[in-house]
C-alpha cells in the first residue's frame, strides 16, 4: 500500500477522478482534462469579492502615478509576463507602469527558491507602488520574499494563489485565493491552477485599465497603430464610437500617429493631435475625463 503524501496546498493533493488516467485511451483522457478545467471558471467567480478590492487597490496606485510589479516563478511568472507584456500594446499603458518579474530560469534550474532575488524584486516598490506575488501554492520563496520587501517599503501587496489558508495571505492587503483543488496530474498546477491564474491576471488587468479610463464603452481604442491589423482595427472601434466614416477615423488614425485615445478625441472634440495628448497626459490617460476637460475648455 502507497504511503500517504502530506500535502501542503490544496494544489498538490491526489485528484480521485483521475486516478486511472494513464491506461485511459485518448479520448477519455481528453475528456478528464477538459472537465477539470471546466470546473475554473466558477472558483475564479467565487473570488470576485477579493478581486475587487485588488483592482481597487491597483487603479489608485496608477491613477496616483504609481507603479504595479508582478512577481512570479515558473508558469505563474511566465503567465504574469504575458498579461502584462500586452498592457502597453493594447491600452497605451507607458512602459515601466506595469512590470512582470519572473524568476531566473537557465534551462536546467528554476529560481523560484532565491530569496535573496525576491527581496531585491520587492525593494524596486515604495509607497504608492503595488506589488502582486504569483504563486500557485501561495508559498514560493520568490515571490513571498518580494512581497515582504515591498510590504516593508510600504507599497500596496497583493497575493494571488490557489490556497486560501497560505501563510503569506495574512501579511499582504490583498490576498486573491481561487481554490481550484487537485491537478489532474498530481503537482502540475501549469493545469487548473495556470488556467486560473491566467482568468485572474486577465481580469485584474482588464478591469484595471477599464476603471482606469483606457477604453471607450467597451472599444478597444487605447492601442497604438504599430500594424496594418491594429490600424484597421482602430479605426473600426472610432468608427462605432463616433459614427465618423471609415476614412475619416483612418485618417485621425495617421494624424494622431496611431494612438487611437488621441484620434478619438480629436474627432469627438474637434481639437488638434497635441492638444488632445495633452489632455489626455493631464488626466493620467483618461479618456473621458480628458474630453471633459476638452469640452469645458474655451477654446477646445
Amino acid at each position: 500500500m502507497t504511503a500517504p503524501v502530506h500535502v501542503t496546498s490544496p494544489t498538490e493533493g491526489r485528484n480521485p477522478a483521475t486516478t486511472d488516467i494513464d491506461v485511459l485511451p485518448t479520448a477519455e483522457v481528453l475528456r478528464l482534462l477538459v472537465a477539470e478545467d471546466a470546473t475554473v471558471p466558477a472558483a475564479v467567480a467565487a473570488a470576485l469579492p477579493s478581486l475587487t478590492a485588488a483592482v481597487d487597490l491597483l487603479v489608485a496606485a496608477l491613477r496616483a502615478g504609481g507603479a504595479v510589479h508582478v512577481a512570479g516563478a515558473g508558469t505563474s511568472g511566465r503567465l504574469a509576463a504575458l498579461d502584462a507584456d500586452e498592457l502597453g500594446p493594447t491600452y497605451g499603458l507607458e512602459p515601466g507602469r506595469w512590470t512582470a518579474h519572473v524568476a531566473h530560469f537557465d534551462g536546467t534550474v528554476d529560481a523560484e527558491d532565491d530569496t535573496a532575488a525576491g527581496a531585491a524584486l520587492g525593494a524596486l516598490a515604495g509607497p504608492g507602488d503595488v506589488l502582486v506575488g504569483v504563486t500557485a501554492s501561495g508559498r514560493t520563496p520568490y515571490a513571498v520574499a518580494a512581497l515582504r520587501a515591498a510590504r516593508e517599503r510600504g507599497a500596496g501587496t497583493v497575493l494571488l494563489s490557489g490556497d486560501p489558508g497560505a501563510a503569506a495571505g495574512a501579511d499582504v492587503d490583498v490576498h486573491v485565493a481561487v481554490r481550484t483543488g487537485p491537478e489532474a496530474v498530481t503537482g502540475s498546477t501549469r493545469l487548473k491552477a495556470g488556467t486560473a491564474q491566467k482568468l485572474a491576471l486577465n481580469a485584474l488587468s482588464t478591469a484595471t485599465m477599464v476603471r482606469c479610463g483606457r477604453t471607450w464603452s467597451n472599444l478597444m481604442v487605447g492601442a497604438v497603430a504599430t500594424n496594418g491589423k491594429l490600424h484597421g482595427r482602430i479605426a473600426a472601434a472610432l468608427a462605432e464610437a463616433t459614427g465618423e466614416a471609415p476614412e475619416t477615423c483612418r485618417a485621425a488614425v495617421a494624424a494622431a500617429g496611431g494612438d487611437g485615445r488621441v484620434a478619438l478625441l480629436t474627432l469627438l472634440a474637434a481639437v488638434h493631435p497635441d492638444v488632445a495628448a495633452r489632455a489626455l497626459a493631464a488626466t493620467g490617460g483618461h479618456i473621458r475625463e480628458a474630453l471633459t476637460t476638452l469640452v469645458a475648455a474655451p477654446n477646445g
